[in-house]
């Protein structure tokens, strides 16, 4: 059973998302807030798997609420839910490694999706996102803004390296405990945020970036 708690200031939608939600059968919701500074007072004590948030909240901007939940439960999984399509947020976002983007129009069968992968320590980003930002990912950020550490989960950095020791999927999955469609999931991950594209590019940003010998 996944555990989540939704922020959202819309209550109609947010009631609506919590009613959807909880009708899955793996999913539970363990509560729900209509601004940042009720999340940060349940927070302390809060046993959520993943906190859904909205990215607009009428009591704080999105990245003062972020760090406060930082500094209160660092290793919390987030999931943003948003109506916005530009990247300037995620890029934003992903230096206080939020785990998931989700477009508020996505069916929900995307969210689900998005819930099951954070929770299996993945990342996730909503089709339309992916898309719009792989350009954006190559023409505006410059490889010292793309320091591994600031945009790639653990997990994520653990692969990369296997990946560049010429590791197979099958090998790494074994070697990490993971199934290897998590493994190759990670690959597509790790290629589209680092705006590469194949495992030779992979290989060229961890070698150029000194995360390997």
């Amino acid at each position: 059973m996944i555990n989540v708690y939704i922020v959202e200031d819309h209550e109609m939608y947010l009631e609506g998302l919590s009613l959807l939600l909880g009708k899955q059968e793996d999913l539970k919701v363990l509560g729900t807030a209509l601004n940042g500074e009720t999340l940060l007072a349940a927070l302390p004590s809060l046993e959520a798997d993943i906190l859904l948030l909205d990215v607009h909240l009428p009591d704080i901007n999105e990245e003062d609420l972020i760090i406060r939940i930082r500094q209160i439960a660092p290793l919390q999984k987030i999931i943003y839910l948003t109506l916005m399509r530009g990247t300037r947020y995620i890029h934003k976002l992903m230096r206080h490694n939020v785990q998931g983007y989700v477009l508020k129009n996505a069916p929900l069968s995307e969210l689900v999706e998005a819930i099951a992968a954070v929770h299996r320590g993945e990342t996730f980003y909503s089709k339309e996102i992916n898309i719009i930002a792989e350009d954006d990912f190559r023409s505006t950020i410059t490889l010292e803004d793309r320091r591994a550490e600031s945009i790639l989960t653990k997990r994520e950095m653990e692969i990369l390296q296997l990946v560049c020791k010429e590791f197979s999927n099958s090998e790494i999955a074994e070697k990490l405990f993971l199934s290897v469609s998590t493994v190759e999931t990670h690959r597509k991950n790790l290629i589209s945020k680092l705006g590469v594209t194949n495992t030779v590019g992979l290989v060229k940003f961890a070698l150029k970036n000194k995360l390997i010998d």
